[in-house]
């Protein structure tokens, strides 16, 4: 998916790259690896389709529908290497959650989660960040994706590109990795909220807007002055 927010699809792509790789280097973080894409995932659809109001009747479906192969392309990379580890359980999650989310849940959800303010959807997110304990895992990386989507529609209400909301995003991932080292017992909740948090970062570091300056005379000039005049042409 090709995404407007720079930082943001990079960090998308590492996270697969480093996925893909991690059943050889670290197989105990693939299980959170695939949560978090799913985070990403999700909030990357939602910032590609900037609709807030729907089609009518099955054309909205069918819209979403036929654009949908295309994006289920890195998520077949990811089951398939889950299956080439060893972990068929795991694979079979992976592809049922995106199979229910792209076709169903999605086109279901994002329209009401688009008539929710600010407020409504912090407390969608706060019912919605528990399933990551679930034991269920397709149900556990459903609502990652869920998750992903109700945080990009957040991001959406604005302020994008402001300061203090990236130093807020900041604060709550390295808030949520502290809990998790010293609280074992709410580490899948963490977990959850940090990616959330991580990835509101990443958006909003990808437009932060710069201080600007005032105008002075000379300062819209980007060449340096010349020391001495050029002579005027010969009449």
């Amino acid at each position: 998916m090709n995404g407007e927010l720079r930082a943001l699809g990079m960090a998308h792509g590492l996270l697969l790259g480093l996925l893909l790789a991690s059943p050889m280097m670290a197989p105990a973080l693939f299980s959170a690896g695939v949560g978090a894409l799913f985070v990403m995932g999700g909030f990357q659809l939602r910032l590609a389709d900037r609709r807030w109001e729907r089609r009518a009747g099955l054309g909205d479906w069918v819209s979403h529908i036929r654009m949908a192969p295309r994006r289920l392309l890195p998520w077949g990379a990811t089951a398939t290497v889950a299956l080439i580890a060893g972990r068929p359980t795991e694979a079979l999650a992976i592809l049922m959650a995106v199979l229910a989310c792209e076709m169903l849940l999605y086109p279901l959800l994002a329209p009401a989660m688009g008539r929710l303010t600010r407020g409504g959807i912090v407390m969608l997110l706060l019912l919605m960040l528990p399933l990551w304990g679930a034991d269920v895992a397709a149900l556990r990386y459903a609502s990652a994706y869920l998750v992903g989507v109700g945080g990009c529609v957040f991001w959406l209400r604005g302020p994008d590109g402001d300061g203090r909301a990236l130093g807020w995003a900041i604060a709550g991932s390295c808030a949520a990795a502290v809990i998790a080292v010293f609280a074992p017992d709410v580490r899948a909740l963490m977990l959850a909220g940090g990616t959330l948090c991580a990835t509101l970062a990443l958006a909003h570091l990808s437009v932060l807007r710069r201080r600007p300056v005032p105008w002075h005379p000379g300062g819209g000039t980007s060449f340096r002055r010349l020391r001495w005049p050029l002579r005027s042409r010969p009449s």
